[in-house]
């Protein structure tokens, strides 16, 4: 069959609506020839692997994520794999034919490899059990497929193929639901969620990831257990919410975390928004319109592709700048006479609580700083009107985004989420006029590169004085006149750094 072909069938048979049991079958033996032709795309680094340890009398599956990819058609060159062998065996298999070999997982069974493009890591089959305080298991290394595959996250996760054999292990029925497009659980969805709660932010980061509709008692355990969530550490918590926020369907993934209430634990700003009417869209809540604003910035992102990049790398900052845009609105939020609801210095204060709870989730700073800074920004062009900016205002716009400036520009087209034509139409050509005025300025001036016309040294040297607080000073009243005025002359910004000094009491000789 050719490749083109393949991938249509693949994509027919996981992607139907509705699939009736008697057609389970002949999909599911149609899903599982998809899955190997998926599987010969890197079968000469996995088949040597495998047949290294069928001579040695071990057996090897490709399990988790790689098959439930592989069945979905974008398997990756990063590969699982679990075995009956214990980790010095693998370790002895893995050393004289990876080009590397690392064991910082021994402790849990795992070590990786990398061979010819392809990284893989090998964990012996795992029985573990739990203390259900922390998440950490009391690693039991196991002697059976079966029971190593019960004790993964989900069903769609709990299938294998053993290879060299290529022949496919489902016991808990993971093809259905990768064919059903469901979330489910091998075990039950408390005794899975019990073993380690981070699960119930792993089924939200998959409905973004992958689309699928969690089973309804995943959702109810997702409910009855959030509170769970406080076991987790931020890292992991931070991790799973930039994956999700990062998927195809965020803004699925989201509400899932907020209907289950696992918000509460990890975000608990974002269920604060509900129910807060937003004064410019009052047909929407905040936080509803925040969704909206969510999936209006993945679409501005998308339509940036380009025969260079056809799919776009997500842009996490983006994404929770959009998210969290009107998180100030509640503490914000005043009923004004005449039945008005108003929300002013939403983004100040609102920057300011962004950056408390990425800091909380252990975000790095560069995330933080950049994340808050447009929070914090994002309603600066509300002042701009039908143009009445002056080129002052333009450069400081520009100058206050720096390098954000590119996001700024796809957060302010997103927070448009009136169904008021007229309105609509009216915000997106003031916003083309003001980044059309930005072109044409930077075009003349170099915006990108905004500095005073005289440097420290200059300044120091024409002043008379040594490094200190009045360098800085003289520096930013340079600057602050440059994006008041444009570039200058040099004898002009001589003299007004003489008249800025003796405004400021300084004693200085005019000898340039």
């Amino acid at each position: 069959m050719p490749a083109a072909s393949r991938e249509e069938a693949v994509q027919d048979e996981v992607s139907r609506p509705e699939t009736s049991r008697s057609e389970v079958g002949d999909i599911g033996q149609a899903a599982r020839q998809s899955a190997i032709v998926e599987l010969l795309k890197v079968a000469p680094v996995a088949e040597e692997l495998a047949r290294r340890f069928a001579e040695a009398g071990y057996r090897l599956y490709l399990v988790g994520g790689s098959v439930r990819d592989a069945l979905l058609g974008r398997l990756s060159g990063d590969l699982d794999f679990t075995t009956d062998a214990r980790p010095p065996q693998v370790r002895q298999l893995l050393e004289d034919w990876a080009e590397t070999v690392w064991d910082t997982g021994i402790e849990f069974g795992t070590l990786g490899a990398y061979r010819r493009g392809t990284t893989v890591e090998i964990t012996t089959f795992r029985a573990d059990s739990y203390d259900r305080v922390s998440r950490n298991p009391e690693v039991v290394f196991g002697d059976s497929i079966d029971d190593d595959l019960l004790r993964r996250d989900f069903t769609v996760n709990a299938m294998a193929v053993e290879l060299p054999r290529r022949s496919f292990v489902d016991p808990y029925d993971g093809l259905t639901s990768v064919v059903d497009r469901k979330l489910d659980t091998p075990a039950t969805p408390q005794e899975s969620f019990a073993d380690d709660p981070l699960r119930m932010l792993r089924a939200a980061r998959f409905v973004s990831q992958l689309g699928f509709e969690p089973a309804a008692r995943v959702v109810e355990a997702m409910r009855e257990m959030a509170a769970q969530l406080e076991r987790v550490t931020p890292e992991r918590i931070q991790l799973e919410l930039s994956k999700l926020l990062c998927g195809r369907h965020p803004r699925r993934g989201v509400e899932l975390l907020v209907d289950t209430g696992l918000a509460e634990y990890m975000l608990p700003e974002l269920p604060a928004m509900r129910l807060e009417i937003d004064e410019h869209h009052q047909h929407k809540d905040v936080y509803r319109h925040s969704l909206v604003v969510l999936e209006q910035a993945v679409d501005l992102e998308r339509a940036a592709a380009s025969d260079e990049e056809p799919e776009p790398e997500p842009d996490l900052v983006l994404r929770m700048a959009a998210l969290l845009h009107d998180i100030g609105k509640p503490a914000t939020r005043r009923f004004e006479s005449g039945g008005g609801v108003s929300f002013h210095h939403h983004e100040v204060v609102g920057a300011k609580m962004a950056r408390k709870r990425l800091r909380a989730l252990r975000y790095p700073k560069d995330v933080i700083s950049d994340v808050s800074n447009l929070v914090y920004l994002h309603l600066r062009f509300h002042g701009y009107g039908d143009g009445q900016w002056t080129d002052s205002a333009v450069r400081r716009y520009v100058t206050d985004a720096g390098h954000l400036l590119p996001r700024l520009h796809k957060l302010v087209r997103a927070d448009c989420t009136t169904r008021n034509r007229r309105k609509a139409n009216a915000l997106r050509r003031s916003y083309d006029d003001l980044e059309a005025r930005i072109a044409r300025i930077a075009e003349e001036e170099d915006l990108a590169r905004v500095r005073p016309d005289l440097d420290g040294n200059e300044i120091m040297r024409l002043l008379g004085i040594a490094p200190g607080p009045i360098v800085g000073q003289a520096w930013r009243h340079l600057k602050d006149v440059r994006l008041d005025r444009g570039p200058m002359e040099h004898d002009e910004a001589v003299a007004e750094l003489y008249r800025w000094a003796r405004d400021q009491g300084i004693d200085v000789t005019e000898s340039e």
